[in-house]
């Protein structure tokens, strides 16, 4: 028998409560929020339990969304998969944008040690009880986080290049 989204939302609702909702189908992805404080037993619970089984981390990521209020300023995303069933979901967590942090999933995941990494070198976000949360592809010294809404695109100051070339200028001729 095929796993459902209403089974999958109601052992959520019922082991979770309010820290579980938002549920929608998004281009045929089950999605829902998840309250950022219970992360690792959401998470874990959908991977142990034995109708669920969600033992695959596909994707672990952060968006920045600044125009948000300041608590759902930076969101995590992570896409499971039930291997069983080949069902998706999309779960996202909001965090706060003056201080971005989350538990870590790495020791639920072993996959997401890097992701986490990752997102904390672009989106600046803490994964408490990380391994080895350092910057992954960017420069130890770098002070910003480049995906972050207010980094700039390039660099102003820039003679190296004509704008013209590159469909930047509207010519008035």
């Amino acid at each position: 028998m095929a796993l459902e989204n209403t089974a999958i939302q109601e052992k959520l609702v019922e082991t979770f409560a309010g820290d579980v909702f938002n549920f929608q189908e998004e281009r045929d992805i089950f999605s829902f929020e998840i309250n950022a404080k219970n992360n690792t037993a959401i998470i874990l619970f959908l991977k142990n339990d034995p109708e669920l089984r969600f033992h695959f981390l596909t994707d672990l990521c952060g968006i920045h969304y600044p125009d948000n209020p300041i608590d759902r300023q930076f969101a995590v995303v992570y896409h499971l998969h039930n291997w069983y069933e080949n069902k998706r979901i999309r779960i996202k967590a909001f965090l706060n944008g003056e201080n971005p942090e989350i538990k870590t999933v790495s020791n639920i995941f072993l996959t997401a040690n890097w992701m986490e990494r990752e997102t904390y070198d672009f989106f600046g976000v803490n994964f408490i009880g990380h391994p080895q949360l350092k910057r992954i592809l960017n420069m130890d010294e770098m002070v910003s986080f480049p995906m972050r809404k207010e980094f700039p695109m390039e660099d102003g100051g820039r003679t190296d290049k004509d704008d013209r070339f590159f469909g930047r200028t509207i010519d008035n001729c």
